[in-house]
């Protein structure tokens, strides 16, 4: 894929955050089911000196289930500038995926894999694809594109990166309405739902400045995109099909996996 080979994982840094995962296996006494990169380095659009973002999907041991209190369900391990780890457990990322949580249906896609345990990622992404639901994420993706507009590009000058935090959520939504299914998680994935040559012309020299340049780089508001950006933002909604899936498939999982990886 395009967007690895310009991006690929830095074998040092792939070594290290192998070794981060096995020791939050060790001291945290949990199997880690997933891991992957969920970040500007999956999406496609990475600076020189964007850091590391690992996510992934743990199973706890049985007794973890069997309490009065309810025990934490996150794992963050924020190292330092350049590596960001932190992982969901599994019944709170089904949880999420009973929801069509779309943030867990990117990691899912991510194109940048620390590790996978087979078999249990490929039954998670089957109910991933079972249980999305086309309103939940057009919603997730349209509110992000509109809270980064107002937040980010007002200005006469604005940062390479914040357009794409506003672009690549409104591909995804086009990608919806289009009715493609889930959107993928790349950036030039998403591009496919554009056909107009200025503007793709126009985003590849934001990609090469985006790319070239440090993560604070500013430059002068690029008024096409803007205009593009704001008749995103008015599209109509179109009528979804209800999404109906039986959840006692995602117990069963839950089950199973805590009894494979015990």
């Amino acid at each position: 894929m395009e967007h690895t080979e310009r991006h690929p994982l830095d074998n040092a840094m792939r070594a290290r955050v192998l070794e981060e995962l096995a020791r939050i296996e060790r001291e945290r006494n949990v199997k880690v089911l997933y891991a992957c990169e969920s970040g500007s380095r999956a999406w496609g659009f990475s600076s020189t000196d964007s850091d590391y973002d690992v996510r992934f999907v743990y199973v706890e041991k049985p007794d973890w289930f069997i309490q009065v209190s309810e025990a934490r369900d996150v794992i963050e391990r924020p190292l330092d500038d350049e590596l960001d780890i932190s992982g969901w457990e599994l019944r709170k990322t089904l949880g999420l995926l009973r929801k069509s949580n779309p943030t867990l249906l990117e990691w899912l896609d991510s194109p940048l894999v620390y590790r996978s345990e087979e078999v249990a990622t490929r039954q998670l992404r089957e109910l991933a694809e079972a249980f999305y639901s086309p309103p939940a994420a057009r919603n997730h993706y349209l509110s992000m594109a509109r809270k980064n507009f107002r937040g980010y590009l007002q200005g006469e000058t604005v940062r390479f990166k914040k357009y794409f935090y506003v672009l690549r959520p409104l591909l995804a939504v086009r990608w919806i309405d289009m009715g493609l299914g889930r959107p993928p998680m790349t950036f030039d994935a998403l591009l496919k739902t554009v056909d107009d040559p200025r503007l793709l012309e126009e985003v590849d020299e934001l990609l090469r400045l985006k790319r070239s340049a440090d993560e604070s780089a500013y430059g002068p508001r690029r008024p096409a995109l803007h205009g593009f950006i704001e008749t995103q933002l008015e599209r109509p909604v179109p009528v979804f099909p209800r999404t109906t899936e039986d959840s006692q498939r995602l117990d069963r999982y839950l089950r199973e996996m805590v009894r494979t990886y015990v």
